[in-house]
């Protein structure tokens, strides 16, 4: 894969509904909110950044991240999903990649935080290679990784 294909962009009056049309697979509906959801939340929490992942130009997935500093003094990723129809081809990887890149322009961004359900595999082999680290943070029924840069 082409890491040139993977783009991100804003989610726009232009692109929110094809990002609402996505899907996980069926194994993963349980660790994720929507993206209608994660869409409606960033309307009435202003400080959540939408993003729509595009590969060779067409909509794939969805992310979100804060912009506010939260807990563990960190910027929160809040979501980060692939198609069912494009996962396992490092499109999200990429993505998070470009993600970060975008979180690190963030005021004082020294830190970014990403939490999720320790069952959630693939979420634990995104974020460990990419140098996230479990330092034993837990909320709830989700544990917290830490990127420091």
């Amino acid at each position: 894969m082409n890491h040139n294909q993977v783009e991100i962009v804003e989610v726009h009056a232009g692109n929110w509904y094809e990002c609402c049309q996505l899907e996980v697979d069926e194994s993963q509906k349980g660790h994720i909110e929507t993206n209608a959801v994660s869409i409606a939340q960033s309307k009435f929490e202003p400080t959540l950044k939408p993003f729509a992942i595009l590969f060779d130009g067409k909509i794939v997935g969805f992310l979100m991240f804060n912009s506010a500093l939260e807990e563990l003094d960190g910027y929160w990723i809040y979501r980060i999903m692939v198609d069912k129809n494009n996962q396992n081809r490092g499109i999200g990887k990429r993505a998070t990649q470009l993600m970060i890149q975008e979180m690190q322009k963030l005021p004082a961004a020294n830190r970014i935080v990403v939490g999720y359900h320790p069952a959630n595999k693939e979420a634990h082999q995104l974020y460990a290679g990419l140098g996230f680290i479990d330092r034993g943070d837990r909320f709830g029924k989700e544990m917290a990784v830490v990127l420091e840069f």
